[in-house]
């Protein structure tokens, strides 16, 4: 069994991959347009005056209510603190080996899957880091709404069209993400508004999540117990992001490589494009799982920005990394196989569905 290949995967991830790599190009007569080189990125992702996001996480169209820092509603967050990603890091690991374990005593000798596996454990670390100073109930509680809001909104996003304000999809949305808000009004001492500490959970839990079933699923088609674990998780990041592509819309006229945009245009970025050029990566074979390409050292993991970049870049960026990380060290000390051929889903970012692997031989994990 393995994962399928993202070059095979057809459909909105092959059309992008497909594009000629020859700067700034069309996808179609009215746009979008996609940036294909890394300095035309670095342009649309950070210059904010000239490129903003396009709406909100929910697709409601509503930003009557946004206190954002730009023009489209969406905030600027301050990347999570050393301190809160130890936390972070110190719940994944804990709460990965409960989960581990809880599998292990419900279901002996069955398959586990990645994607159910990993959500407690990355929505209890996630919370546990964005909220250090609230008990830890509350931040269980929290996030399991967060979750739930998670699962709900998962139809909305995946919708061609944005769902009806009375349809059952977005009532079942608007519920769960009134559930969570609710739960984060009530917190004493909160500073960010609830609005916010909502969608940076949700983006901090459902990332991490399909990034570390991606990870076993490549650990489970390779041989490479002495890689370093950062390496592993940077081969991952790079081969599949979860976040394979992320769009801005220009504010006004701007000129990009030449040609002129008007105001509200669409302009798309792949990080899954980026992380397959040459100047960016090391090694050769492009599409084969190789951490150890990264010892090469003549180029820099990450340049592919599979966490964006500029104001807007993903501010659990070293939670992430530090959560992966963890799961790639546990990974590499262990035989994992798939135990059915893990497909690419693209319903909302990037997912291998199912994931399910099996251990076959466990040797002492440190804890």
């Amino acid at each position: 069994m393995h994962l399928d290949s993202v070059e095979s995967a057809g459909g909105r991830l092959g059309a992008v991959l497909s594009t000629p790599r020859s700067g700034f190009v069309r996808l179609s007569p009215g746009g979008p347009w996609l940036a294909t080189t890394p300095e035309l990125v670095r342009q649309v992702l950070a210059t904010p005056s000239d490129f903003d996001f396009p709406g909100d996480v929910s697709r409601s169209g509503d930003l009557s209510g946004s206190v954002g820092d730009t023009r489209s509603g969406h905030s600027v967050f301050a990347p999570v603190a050393p301190a809160q990603v130890a936390i972070g890091t110190e719940v994944f690991a804990r709460q990965w080996r409960l989960a581990l374990d809880e599998h292990d005593r419900a279901a002996p000798g069955r398959p586990y899957d990645a994607m159910e596996l990993l959500r407690r454990p990355v929505a209890r670390s996630t919370t546990a880091a964005v909220l250090p100073s609230v008990d830890e109930s509350q931040r269980d509680r929290i996030g399991d709404l967060a979750l739930a809001w998670i699962d709900a909104l998962g139809p909305v996003i995946a919708a061609r069209r944005p769902p009806r304000r009375w349809s059952r999809t977005r009532r079942t949305e608007e519920a769960a993400r009134t559930a969570l808000e609710v739960a984060l009004d009530a917190l004493p001492g909160r500073v960010q508004p609830a609005g916010e500490l909502a969608a940076l959970l949700a983006a901090g839990i459902q990332v991490p999540i399909a990034a570390g079933a991606f990870l076993i699923a490549w650990l489970a088609g390779a041989d490479v117990p002495d890689a370093d674990p950062t390496h592993v998780v940077w081969e991952t990041l790079r081969l599949t992001p979860p976040t394979w592509i992320t769009a801005r819309v220009a504010t006004g006229e701007v000129d990009v490589d030449g040609t002129s945009l008007p105001a509200g245009s669409l302009v798309l970025v792949s990080p899954l494009l980026l992380g397959r050029l040459d100047e960016l990566v090391p090694g050769g074979d492009l599409a084969a799982f190789r951490p150890d390409r990264w010892h090469e050292g003549d180029r820099r993991p990450g340049a592919w920005l599979p966490f964006g970049a500029g104001p807007h870049a993903c501010p659990g960026r070293n939670l992430g990394m530090a959560q992966l990380t963890h799961l790639a060290a546990w990974g590499q000390l262990l035989d994992i196989s798939l135990s059915e051929r893990a497909t690419i889903d693209q319903s909302r970012g990037i997912a291998p569905l199912p994931c399910r692997f099996s251990v076959a031989t466990r040797r002492e994990v440190p804890s």
